[in-house]
């Protein structure tokens, strides 16, 4: 009635007369709790007048038996919230609350009540709540007193922050209010099995070190409690009082941080110095860097004494000396912690460097054992590194640049020296010394690419030789005039170079110099020095009379496909590339699959299947990142090549006869493969290019993915169809191809000579409509779980299940824009998996294993999360699957339930007696790699509760003396791994 304008709230008070005035308390009790709900559901219908006669009933009631209090406290929240609450009020209502409530006397859900009301008050009646002073903060500090309820807590924790945030009066009263809330640090505190709320221990600590860190009034009392807190033995407290102090540092000045500076840093070396914890350690490196930016900052607003420069004097003075030491026992730790102050602002950098660097200088050329030396060298680097985040700097201020002779010398020593892992020390400081602009001389700069090709090319290590070559390509962005003017020349000798040396060895420094001038292309302007170099010796393969490995040529297409990777974020470089890499590929390949080509090597390198193969990424990569203006230019000759023969766009187009790789003929052959290369790029297209001919080009590639001998050329002109159907527009144009491509399957499927191919374009059919969730993918999906029962076709259709779930390599992925549901796996396996499931047990013995296989599959692609949830209704089927011969559903299935052991311990271990058969069982299996699952499964299973695997612990430790003989080395590793853990099950601490 209220709610609707029938009656007034006034009204309803007066109809409740005799329950509010009634003797008996829990009478008056239910009166206001009624009001009170009534109040909560309409306070914004309330008028001024209402309101005010309403909070002076409540505040009266506050006075009334205990039994009555939680109604009243559930009226004033709902009046708390009205907008035409009168002025003075809020006062009124707060102070009856302070002098007449015992809150912390009061259930959990009441307590909350009061904090409710306080905080709609501070969000509304913010100005009115200061006019109390000090008194309000006073007031709020006897609520809280004592809470213990996390739900509570973060209430509170948000009130006091708001109370420093918006500057409310603390009057005498910040100690009262700091111990008040100190009190719960460190937070210790377990959430409850199953608990509702949902509140972790992780929520209360970064709420009440909100609070601890929001104002510099609370640091004469924090700091030493957290100096304290750091001295203790609890690893959580120190972790927790250090992240504290990163955190005030942000607030505080060095005013507050004066006193307490020594103790500070004699605990945090302490801890740095002494701790075995990693996480402890970093927390400490985190704190000292915030403790030095909070002094830098002050030096800049004080005329006061230079706190900085002291403290900065302390920690050289504790650390320096530790870098000379012989045993070199502290040096990391001294250098970390100098690292940290170092890094906090570029007066610390200066001031830490001067003393610091020379030093390093000194101790490099004193040691003369290439490990020390790596040592010191990594010192260094740490500090050039911190250089690189403040940039290049004038001279007079630069402590580098003084030493810029003796950095460059013991750099370079370090490349020449025999010990590896020196080299990449050295490599990766070079790499710092070059980003800092105008560091290196021009000298420097040619002595830096000596250094670096005859790494890449020469040096046998081959982590040394790429890490060479990635120092290379991070360089020649800065300095593409060094690198295209001296190294791809350089680079580009070598790979033409004829040596006397042995044919491999000459064979892997072309290689190398294939990859290092790779490497090199990261800016246009080399990438234009260097794709001519790899396309010329691609030529000169091709027209090559010696039998070279096929090696050669993919060796080439690895490289440009890197270079086509590097070049996608750059629109002009991507163009270039495209427009002069794709054509030159195209044109090699058509001269090399004419008839009687003398341009072919022996045996056709360019069109067998391992090379074709690695151009298809180099025409993929060279088009995903082209705008659709430069796109649709190009698919206006790639199209007409493949549908008409039409060459004039090729570089090299005199060919003896014409190209028509969708023609009839057996002479056609070599030129009917090369439709994997019109997939590469047709595939690739952003998906809003229209096609030219787009019919009819899908109408040839289904006859030739039905039609060709050849199983490489035909599953290649399946996957072009499937990625064209993903992408093509929904309509009558994609309904009638489909249909026409579901006659040509069904009709191949059922006999004949092309069952394989009409298979295999089912699959890839399947998976384009699967991701995009077209209608007609479940029919077709049907039709393939229909497979699974042909004896003949069975196993293939089986395996198909992976090719539906997995990610594709080169079609149907979102990185050549297919049209991908993002949760298409999800829908696939609650559409399939039942019938899956109910194929199994009514299939014969001959087929079973192909629906196990089908659905391991699918279950091995799933989102564990996913898996996990559906895991009771699938586990009997996945275990059957284990005693399957076929050793594919033995290898899914082993890699499906590894992760299943983990993330779900307490299902799995229901099943333990039968897990720990079959995996034992499988650890003697002929094939190596399901005697590896199997063994990795049982070092998973020491992760089930240790009650249920002590019965086995000495079966299955005999039943792993086995495998450590194995004749192979991965095999004797999992069994040293697995049987470890099984020994070491139910020991104290574990």
């Amino acid at each position: 009635g209220v709610k609707d304008g029938r009656w007034t709230v006034l009204q309803l008070v007066e109809a409740l007369g005799f329950c509010l005035e009634s003797t008996d308390p829990r009478t008056r009790g239910r009166g206001i709790q009624l009001l009170s709900q009534v109040l909560l559901q309409c306070y914004s219908l309330l008028q001024e007048k209402e309101v005010m006669h309403l909070v002076l009933f409540y505040e009266s009631r506050l006075q009334d038996h205990h039994l009555v209090i939680p109604s009243v406290l559930q009226g004033l929240r709902a009046l708390s919230m009205c907008e035409v609450l009168s002025p003075g009020l809020a006062v009124s209502v707060l102070k009856a609350i302070f002098q007449e409530v015992h809150v912390q006397s009061l259930m959990q859900l009441d307590r909350h009540t009061v904090y409710s009301i306080i905080t709609n008050f501070m969000n509304t009646r913010e100005e009115e709540l200061k006019g109390l002073g000090a008194n309000f903060t006073f007031g709020f500090i006897q609520v809280m007193d004592g809470e213990k309820d996390p739900r509570n807590l973060l209430v509170a924790f948000q009130i006091v922050r708001d109370l420093i945030a918006k500057d409310y009066a603390l009057g005498p009263f910040v100690e009262e209010l700091f111990e008040v809330t100190s009190c719960y640090f460190p937070v210790d505190f377990t959430p409850p099995p199953n608990d509702p709320h949902g509140i972790q221990r992780e929520d209360l600590i970064l709420s009440l070190r909100a609070v601890l860190a929001s104002t510099p009034q609370f640091a004469e009392f924090l700091l030493p409690l957290l100096i304290e807190k750091l001295d203790s033995e609890l690893q959580s407290a120190k972790l927790d009082s250090l992240q504290t102090l990163t955190a005030c540092c942000a607030v505080y000045g060095q005013k507050e941080l004066q006193e307490f500076l020594p103790s500070l840093w004699s605990s945090l070396r302490r801890e740095v110095f002494q701790t075995a914890s990693e996480k402890i350690e970093m927390e400490c490196l985190a704190a000292l860097h915030a403790l030095s930016a909070c002094l830098s900052r002050s030096v800049l607003s004080s005329d006061s004494e230079d706190l900085l420069d002291s403290f900065l004097s302390s920690i050289l003075q504790d650390c320096r000396h530790h870098l000379c030491e012989p045993d070199m026992k502290l040096v990391w730790p001294s250098a970390k912690l100098l690292q940290a102050a170092a890094g906090a602002s570029l007066r610390t950098y200066h001031r830490i460097t001067r003393s610091v660097l020379p030093l390093l200088l000194e101790q490099y050329t004193k040691h003369m054992q290439s490990s020390q030396r790596r040592t010191i060298l990594e010192m260094l680097l740490g500090f050039l590194e911190l250089q690189q985040k403040w940039g290049y700097v004038e001279e007079d201020e630069s402590t580098l640049l003084s030493l810029q002779a003796p950095v460059c010398s013991v750099v370079f020593s370090a490349l020449l020296d025999p010990s590896v892992q020196l080299q990449l020390v050295g490599v990766k400081a070079l790499t710092v010394l070059g980003s800092l602009q105008g560091f290196l001389s021009s000298s420097d700069l040619e002595l830096v690419v000596d250094h670096l090709i005859r790494l890449a090319l020469h040096e046998e290590d081959s982590q040394s030789s790429e890490a060479a070559m990635e120092a290379a390509g991070s360089l020649a962005p800065t300095y593409p005039k060094v690198f295209s003017g001296h190294m791809v020349p350089r680079l580009e000798e070598e790979l033409q170079s004829e040596r006397e040396e042995s044919y491999h060895n000459h064979r892997s420094i072309q290689q190398r110099c294939l990859q290092a001038l790779a490497a090199v292309s990261t800016h246009t302007s080399i990438v234009r020095e260097t794709v001519p170099v790899l396309l010329q010796h691609l030529q000169k393969v091709q027209k090559g009379t010696e039998a070279r490995n096929t090696q050669d040529v993919v060796s080439v297409c690895q490289s440009l496909h890197r270079v086509a990777l590097q070049s996608q974020q750059d629109a002009e470089c991507c163009w270039y590339f495209h427009q002069t890499v794709v054509p030159c590929l195209l044109a090699m390949a058509v001269q090399a699959a004419m008839p009687e080509s003398k341009h072919t090597l022996p045996g056709n390198a360019l069109l067998e299947e391992e090379v074709l193969a690695a151009m298809i990424p180099v025409i993929s990569a060279a088009t995903t990142h082209l705008s659709p203006e430069l796109a649709a230019q190009s698919v206006s000759h790639v199209v007409p090549l493949f549908l008409d023969g039409e060459v004039s766009f090729l570089p090299q187009n005199s060919f003896p006869c014409s190209f028509q790789p969708f023609g009839d003929g057996e002479c056609l052959e070599a030129q009917r493969c090369l439709v994997a290369l019109l997939m590469a790029f047709i595939c690739s297209l952003p998906r809003d290019v229209a096609i030219p001919q787009q019919e009819r080009l899908l109408r040839e590639l289904l006859a030739l993915s039905c039609s060709c001998n050849c199983p490489f050329t035909a599953t290649t002109a399946a996957k072009c169809f499937a990625g064209l159907v993903n992408k093509h527009p929904a309509g009558q144009q994609l309904d009638e191809i489909l249909q026409l491509a579901v006659n040509r399957m069904e009709s191949s499927l059922v006999e004949g000579p092309r069952r394989m191919q009409a298979l295999t374009l089912l699959l890839w059919v399947t998976k384009a409509l699967v991701l995009r969730y077209h209608p007609l993918s479940s029919s077709l999906t049907d039709k393939l779980l229909g497979l699974l029962g042909d004896t003949e076709l069975g196993p293939a259709a089986a395996d198909g299940f992976s090719l539906l779930m997995a990610e594709s390599p080169d079609v149907l992925h979102k990185g050549c824009h297919a049209d991908m549901r993002i949760m298409f796996r999800q829908r696939f396996f609650t559409d399939n998996v039942p019938k899956l499931v109910q194929g199994f047990h009514g299939a014969g013995p001959d087929v079973k294993a192909n629906y196990l296989k089908g659905l391991s599959h699918v279950l091995n692609h799933l989102p564990k999360p996913v898996l996990v949830t559906e895991l009771p209704t699938l586990l009997s089927l996945l275990l059957e699957a284990l005693s399957c011969t076929d050793r594919v559903v033995q290898l899914s299935t082993l890699s499906c339930l590894h992760p299943l052991l983990l993330e779900a311990p307490q299902i799995m271990s229901l099943h333990v007696d039968t897990l720990v058969t079959k995996f034992l069982n499988l650890t003697s299996s002929p094939t190596m790699a399901v005697r590896i699952a199997a063994l990795r499964c049982a070092h998973a299973l020491t992760s089930l509760p240790t009650t249920v695997l002590l019965p086995y612990k000495g079966r299955v430790i005999r039943a792993l003396a086995k495998p450590l003989d194995d004749k192979k080395r991965l095999v004797r590793k999992e069994a040293v791994a697995a049987r470890g853990e099984w020994f070491l099950l139910g020991s104290p601490g574990r």
